[in-house]
């Protein structure tokens, strides 16, 4: 469990706040997930919209909070916690309603969302080649320096070495961009993981048994984000098509994956010249092909 000590945390005030706060931007995939099982919970909580397209998660306010950065970052009664996986096991222990880890598997979901966490990389990979066109280098010299210099760079009283390995990603992508190669390892790892999945679906209504887990939330999250990406869910994983199609269909999950028109049609306008390329992501990642 990643929750910080206070002297990792810079920004003092939030020490002192009572209640539960969750610091997220609407399209963060790990926000996302967190903010579903908020709801599944029926939990009160306080929102706090990090605009990241601002950079406000580079401020030395925000670093103040989470050396590394990112979203979500959740605080209860002045706890800091800032590992979306860790936040939505803790959350899940909040309250008896809605219960998301089966009894007696604790241990399993929290191997198994650690998997799951270690495909991050591999999912972000993806979309900023897949998605949209956001140039050679999303992150600029200033940006990286800022985040680099910001913050306490402690965790849990340590030297943070989450935050080079995501300095080390960012400069990667503006050097060489983001490359076939990278990308056909990355689609690799998302096929295997997802044909077990389709096969505990053959058998389970939800991925672990005939009630929603917290695994359910997370790889909804997950084969969202590649849907928009390109990747074939349907012919290369059915029994994943279906599940994902019937968590959809709650307000509770299709609220969270809602985008504009905008970006919308800056996804398509992308994916419309990835095809002109044959370029997409089945183009790359030659094991997508149906």
């Amino acid at each position: 469990m990643v929750k910080l000590l206070e002297q990792d945390i810079l920004t003092k005030e939030v020490l002192d706040w009572e209640g539960m706060h969750l610091f997220h931007f609407a399209l963060s995939s790990c926000s996302q997930k967190t903010r579903i099982v908020l709801n599944l919970k029926n939990l009160d909580w306080n929102s706090h919209p990090v605009n990241l397209y601002t950079k406000e998660h580079f401020t030395p306010w925000y670093l103040g909070i989470n050396p590394r950065g990112l979203v979500p970052t959740l605080i209860i009664d002045g706890s800091v916690h800032i590992e979306s996986n860790d936040i939505i096991q803790l959350i899940d222990s909040k309250s008896s309603d809605n219960i998301l880890i089966p009894e007696g598997m604790k241990n399993r979901v929290a191997d198994l969302l650690n998997f799951e966490d270690d495909l991050h990389l591999d999912l972000r990979t993806i979309t900023f080649r897949f998605t949209q066109n956001r140039g050679k280098a999303p992150r600029s010299p200033s940006d990286l320096k800022n985040y680099q210099e910001g913050g306490s760079g402690m965790v849990k009283g340590i030297k943070d070495t989450n935050k080079e390995r995501e300095i080390n990603f960012w400069r990667t992508v503006a050097e060489t961009g983001i490359t076939n190669k990278a990308v056909r390892t990355s689609a690799k790892r998302f096929k295997e993981a997802l044909d077990v999945i389709d096969e505990d679906l053959a058998n389970n209504k939800y991925i672990l048994s005939e009630k929603i887990s917290l695994l359910d939330v997370a790889w909804f999250i997950y084969v969202n984000r590649l849907t928009l990406c390109g990747y074939p869910i349907e012919p290369l994983h059915p029994n994943v098509f279906n599940w994902f199609e019937s968590l959809a269909s709650r307000p509770t999950f299709s609220n969270e994956i809602e985008i504009s028109s905008e970006i919308r049609q800056a996804i398509d306008n992308h994916h419309e010249f990835l095809s002109q390329e044959k370029a997409t992501l089945i183009d790359v990642a030659e094991i997508l092909q149906t």
